[in-house]
Formats: structure tokens, C-alpha cells, sequence
């Protein structure tokens, strides 16, 4: 690709410039069609397996939150009080320790360092493994928890039960998420792809056995779950230790618990950064729950949230692409084209969320159906339509500026913005509309929209306004407060001169 840097075009592309120009046409516009076809079709590559596989991972829940809602409306509830308070609370941090991985991979590759990803990879499997033993009584004490929280008693002590059903897909989510970062940092995804895929088909395989035909209820759900999350890992782990890898797998090392104090610093950044988002839509949940008739406010609400977490892991693998491309093109000292990569993602993810939001409005009727068949949810869920429409929009824009975030190492940063726009202005918002106005569930929704638009205005204004050339210079200062062993200062900078 042709890069702002000043690297050397490829002579084909030249070529065809000559060619514009003889015929009088301008080689500038030319040179930017060229730039962005290139740069398109590396971010596809990256974002359509990360798509299927987020989209994958995420439709486990997606299908099992399908099947409880029409077990009842008190199993719905209980569910989603697990997965969105409770699973919540601990997939943020889960997810967030193992985000730094993101940063560090994608830099290490980009400055042509493979030999250190294993060692990053086994460094945050210590780490996130640690914090899951931490984490764990908050699912043997989720009852006492939603008490505390003032929530539904019923609710609460179903939501108990499943919380320790479920407990074996929360240690399955330590050994995931670092594998999926060293994978994406490589661009080596379609095996992993494929096992995603395929444990999607066998949870909704086993959810009809377990759950319909055996009519095991929540046991059975759980059950699936736990069975389809730890096939799924164990499948990659099995793929990243078998060879595949020469350069980035050389086995077990002792080197992973090196600098590991500097490893956990940037791992609680990414975690303050995500579990802010995360612990955002928990409000929202937690909030509902105090208005009257909390089963029928909590379910309508849900199934809402669930499609939009849905398409949302559409827009995360976009997330994923800009965070792969940034840190990449940071690590090996390309900073223009790590901008330029920043303009063609967004775009292209603003394009998917137009879609998914007139789709949307287009079925406002029709997609309550999904996830019951009791017409006060139905019609309470249609009524959040537009809501949910303008939150898919704004939500196309906004994980591809996290990826971005955790591409150059900001995590610190957006964990402070997020602060600032979800919990000074986004809930107090909510619960003045929802509780003192008297608007219910669209009142709570609207104060959550305020603060998504104020945090991606400010993360939009942030990036214009970055100077990309100095992150450049810090992804540099990271590799070598973290190098291998046989890359020194020196030998970064020959190799970045010979390309």
C-alpha cells in the first residue's frame, strides 16, 4: 500500500498515475482511491473473522437468554440478572485484564517482534486466571449481592441458583480472551473462526436437547453453556500449541513472569476502561429494576439490550480491526497510515449501524418475538424501538474508537472520559427522566444516550486533535520496556529503516 509515510508505491500503482495524468486527470484523487481500497481490504480481513467470531461467542448467551424467555418471564428475568449484572460486573474485568494483550501483541507485531507473544500470552493467562479465583464469590454470592442491590426478591434468588450453574463458563472466559488477542494480533483468526462457529451450532443443538426435550429449565441451559464455552477453548488452545505458530509459540517459559508488575499496570487500564462501558448498561438494568412491575420492566428492557449487545459484537469486530491496524502500523512507526486506517473503519462501521438501525425500525413490531410470547413484554419492548435504533447507531461509531484507544495505549485516558460521561452525566440523566419525570424505561434509556453521545464526541474530537507521531514514539518505549530477548533499541530501528 501506497502509505502517507513516504514508503515506495508499487509500480502498478504508478503506472496507472502516469496514465491518469497523460489523460489529464488528477493522481492525487487516484492515490487516496488507491489508499483506501488497500486499506479496506486489510481491515476486512481482520474485522470479517472477528465478526463471526464475536457475533459467535456472544449468540451462546444470545440463545440461551432465547430459550429462558420462554421457559417464563421469571426465568428471563433471572437470566438477564446474571448476564448483565453479575456476569457483567466480572466479564468487563475479565475482558479488560486480558485487553492488554491488544495493545502489546499488536505493537510486538508490528515492530517484527513474534518471539515475544507467547510470553505475553502466557503472561495474561496468570493474570487473568488470578483475578477469576478473585471474582468467583461473586457468583457464589450473587442472592445476598441483588438483595443488597434492592432487586426483585424472586428474581434475586433464581438469578442465585443460575450464577452458580454457570460459574465453569467463567473460568473458560480467562483462557479465551487472551487467546483471541494473540490470534487477532497475527491476523490468524479463521481457525479460530471456524471453532466458534461450530460451538455455536452444538450449544443450540444441546439448549433443544437439555432445555426442550429433557426439560431440564435453567439447569439445562447452564449445562449447555458450560459444555459449548470450554469446547470452544479447548479447541484453541489445542490449535495455538500445535505447531502453528514456530515464531510466537516456543513452549511454556519462565520469562512470562518477567516485568509482570508492568504487564498488570496496563492489564487494570484496559480493565477500568472496559468494566466502566460494561458496568454502564449493569446500571441501567439495576436501575430498571426499581420501577413498578420490575419483572415486566426488567424483561422488556433485556430483550432490547440483547439485540443491541448483538449487533454490537458486529461493531466489535471493527473494534478489533482498528485496534490491530493502529497498534500495528504504531509498532512499526507508520503513524499516517495508522490515522488513515482510523478513517476507513469508522466509516465502514458507520455504514453497518445505518443498516442494522433502519432494519430495525422496519421490524419494531416483530423482534420482541424472538424472546417471548407474552404480549405485555411484546408490546413493552416495541415501545423501546426508537431507542434502541438511535443507541445501534451511535454504538457503530463508538467501539471502533475504544479499538482505537487500545491500539495506541489511551486506556487510562477513556477510562477517565468514561467516568466523566456515563456515571457524572449519563445515570444521574437516567434516573431524573426515569424516576422524577415519571418516564419509566424510555426516561432511563434516554439519560443512557446522553452519555454515549458525549463520550464519542469527545473521543472523536480526542483523535482529530492526537498527534499520531508521538504515539509512534511510545508504542517504541513499550517494546522495549517489554522486548524479547534478541530485539534491542537498535535493531527496531535498522529493521524500520529497511522497510
Amino acid at each position: 500500500m501506497a502509505s502517507a509515510e513516504g514508503e515506495e508505491q508499487p509500480t502498478e500503482v504508478k503506472t496507472f498515475q502516469m496514465e491518469r495524468q497523460a489523460r489529464g486527470e488528477p493522481a492525487v484523487k487516484q492515490n487516496i482511491i488507491t489508499k483506501s481500497w488497500e486499506e479496506s481490504k486489510k481491515m476486512w480481513e481482520i474485522a470479517g473473522p472477528a465478526i463471526l467470531v464475536s457475533v459467535s461467542q456472544f449468540s451462546i448467551g444470545f440463545v440461551t437468554v432465547a430459550f429462558a424467555g420462554h421457559l417464563g418471564e421469571l426465568q428471563l428475568a433471572a437470566v438477564t440478572m446474571t448476564t448483565n449484572v453479575i456476569e457483567g460486573f466480572v466479564f468487563g474485568i475479565m475482558l479488560g485484564m486480558g485487553s492488554a494483550l491488544e495493545t502489546l501483541c499488536g505493537q510486538a507485531v508490528g515492530a517484527g517482534q513474534h518471539n515475544m507473544l507467547g510470553i505475553y500470552l502466557q503472561r495474561s493467562w496468570i493474570i487473568t486466571v488470578i483475578t477469576a479465583l478473585c471474582l468467583m464469590p461473586c457468583y457464589l454470592l450473587a442472592t445476598p449481592i441483588l438483595n443488597l442491590l434492592r432487586q426483585d426478591k424472586h428474581i434475586a434468588e433464581l438469578a442465585g441458583k443460575y450464577c452458580r450453574m454457570v460459574i465453569p463458563q467463567f473460568f473458560a472466559y480467562a483462557i479465551n480472551f487472551p487467546i483471541q488477542k494473540f490470534l487477532q494480533s497475527q491476523t490468524k483468526v479463521w481457525v479460530m473462526t471456524t471453532i466458534s462457529v461450530l460451538s455455536l451450532g452444538c450449544h443450540v443443538l444441546l439448549n433443544w436437547a437439555l432445555v426442550t426435550k429433557l426439560e431440564l429449565g435453567l439447569l439445562g441451559a447452564a449445562m449447555a453453556g458450560n459444555i459449548s464455552w470450554w469446547l470452544q477453548v479447548i479447541a484453541m488452545v489445542i490449535y495455538v500449541v500445535s505447531g502453528f505458530f514456530p515464531d510466537s509459540w516456543t513452549g511454556l517459559s519462565l520469562l512470562a513472569f518477567k516485568s509482570l508488575w508492568g504487564f498488570v499496570k496496563l492489564s487494570l487500564a484496559s480493565a477500568v476502561m472496559l468494566c466502566l462501558e460494561l458496568w454502564y448498561f449493569t446500571a441501567i438494568i439495576l436501575m430498571v429494576g426499581y420501577l413498578k412491575d420490575p419483572t415486566l420492566a426488567v424483561d422488556s428492557i433485556s430483550i432490547c439490550m440483547n439485540l443491541q449487545l448483538w449487533t454490537s459484537m458486529v461493531t466489535l469486530g471493527f473494534n478489533v480491526a482498528a485496534s490491530v491496524r493502529v497498534s500495528n502500523e504504531l509498532g512499526a512507526g507508520r503513524p499516517k497510515v495508522a490515522k488513515f486506517s482510523i478513517v476507513v473503519t469508522v466509516l465502514t462501521s458507520l455504514a453497518v449501524g445505518i443498516t442494522f438501525a433502519a432494519v430495525l425500525l422496519a421490524t419494531k413490531h416483530d423482534f420482541p418475538k424472538l424472546f417471548s410470547d407474552k404480549p405485555p413484554v411484546i408490546k413493552a419492548a416495541s415501545k423501546l424501538g426508537y431507542f434502541l435504533a438511535a443507541t445501534i447507531f451511535l454504538n457503530s461509531i463508538l467501539p471502533v474508537l475504544h479499538g482505537v484507544a487500545v491500539g495506541a495505549g489511551w486506556q487510562a485516558y477513556v477510562g477517565l472520559i468514561n467516568i466523566i460521561c456515563y456515571y457524572l452525566f449519563g445515570i444521574p440523566a437516567g434516573a431524573l427522566l426515569g424516576f422524577k419525570f415519571n418516564l419509566g424505561v424510555q426516561g432511563i434509556w434516554s439519560g443512557m444516550l446522553v452519555g454515549t453521545v458525549l463520550q464519542t464526541t469527545i473521543l472523536l474530537v480526542l483523535m482529530l486533535r492526537a498527534t499520531w507521531r508521538k504515539e509512534a514514539v511510545q508504542a517504541e518505549e513499550r517494546l522495549r520496556t517489554w522486548g524479547g530477548p534478541n530485539e534491542t533499541p537498535e535493531t527496531l530501528v535498522e529493521s524500520r529503516s529497511a522497510d
